[in-house]
């Protein structure tokens, strides 16, 4: 052969074991479809073996067997291996007569094999992957409708390998649908700045939390941030550093809160955390670690100079009998409060219920 028909047939061969690769059939376990068929074949062609087998690179592995006890033998005594050099059934009536088998193992020894008729399995494209095969321990023929059925037997086997793959695309595209379903959802509660959930994530998990209180889950508390002169920061340096202001900020909030606590972006500098089976006083201890924090943590990693900020915080609490509104007007008149302190303070409902 030369070596332009040596490449053509190493490429060739290269098409055909990833046209078997994309059936995904070889080394998984028994299935009775395909026992089925071998059986069939057995009884239709009066054979005591009936395989239907794949011929891998190195290899010829049977995914279904009938009167042999083996899973797999190498090419170097593979019939089947033969078949897929040609096409329709190929058929050896005696081995022992054939000089390409009559030195074989099989045929010299154990199980002393005589007869082989084996139907192509090929692929949509045309590859032959393996045949559905029946052997005897006696030369002889098959008859035409043998042949056939033959055929028609190898036929099925490929229906349902197709089959088999189809529901495997059908299960990885629900996959790769329902993975993109969750990442949109996941954008849509999502402030894409800061990575925080957005306004509207934010306010369903707060109605959430609302109605789970109403049926007996521990109160929460609702805490409301907002940074102190972040204008000021925008016109004197800039919106892309007043952008890397709030991306730090929340990056501290998420190391200063728990993970249980919920953190969003309420919008502009203005944060929201709603912080579940949490006492006012325990929020108000929360608030108080991420001030005490802000004063010796820059906000802006590189850049010519650091960039620190206050915060002005209003906590409320959540119960039973809170509205969802009612508790949104409280914690922002709260956090005005703090601000007409003197910013950098925190206001609690307690404060402003005079208890």
């Amino acid at each position: 052969m030369s070596k332009l028909n040596e490449g053509c047939a190493s490429a060739y061969e290269e098409l055909r074991l990833a046209a078997l690769a994309g059936y995904e059939i070889l080394d998984t376990p028994e299935e009775a479809a395909f026992d089925e068929i071998a059986e069939v074949a057995s009884i239709i062609c009066g054979a005591p073996i009936a395989v239907i087998n794949f011929v891998d690179r190195d290899r010829q592995w049977f995914k279904a067997i009938k009167g042999l006890s083996v899973r797999e033998t190498p090419l170097d005594v593979s019939i089947c291996a033969h078949a897929l050099l040609q096409s329709g059934l190929f058929i050896v009536p005696d081995t022992t007569q054939d000089a390409r088998f009559c030195r074989n193992p099989l045929v010299t020894g154990e199980p002393h094999l005589r007869f082989y008729a084996g139907a192509l399995l090929e692929s949509q494209e045309g590859y032959p992957l393996g045949t559905l095969c029946v052997l005897d321990y006696h030369s002889r023929e098959l008859s035409d409708q043998q042949c056939f059925a033959l055929q028609a037997l190898a036929n099925q086997v490929m229906a349902h390998m197709e089959l088999m793959r189809s529901h495997r695309y059908q299960k990885q595209l629900i996959r790769e649908l329902e993975t993109a379903r969750n990442e949109m959802a996941h954008l849509a509660a999502t402030d894409l700045l800061t990575r925080l959930l957005n306004r509207r994530a934010f306010e369903q998990r707060m109605q959430e939390t609302l109605a789970l209180i109403k049926r007996d889950a521990p109160a929460a508390a609702l805490v409301m941030i907002d940074l102190d002169h972040f204008k000021n920061i925008n016109d004197a340096l800039g919106h892309h550093v007043g952008d890397e202001v709030l991306k730090q900020f929340a990056c501290l909030c998420r190391s200063v809160f728990r993970e249980s606590d919920v953190i969003a972006r309420w919008g502009g500098e203005e944060f929201m955390v709603l912080m579940p089976s949490t006492l006012v006083e325990e929020a108000y201890r929360a608030a108080k670690r991420l001030l005490d924090i802000l004063p010796a943590t820059s906000l802006v990693k590189e850049g010519p100079v650091p960039v620190y900020v206050t915060a002005s915080i209003g906590i409320c609490t959540l119960t039973e009998s809170s509205e969802f509104e009612e508790r949104l007007r409280l914690v922002d008149s709260l956090l005005y409060q703090a601000k007409d302190q003197g910013l950098n303070a925190i206001a609690l409902e307690n404060a402003i219920n005079g208890t």
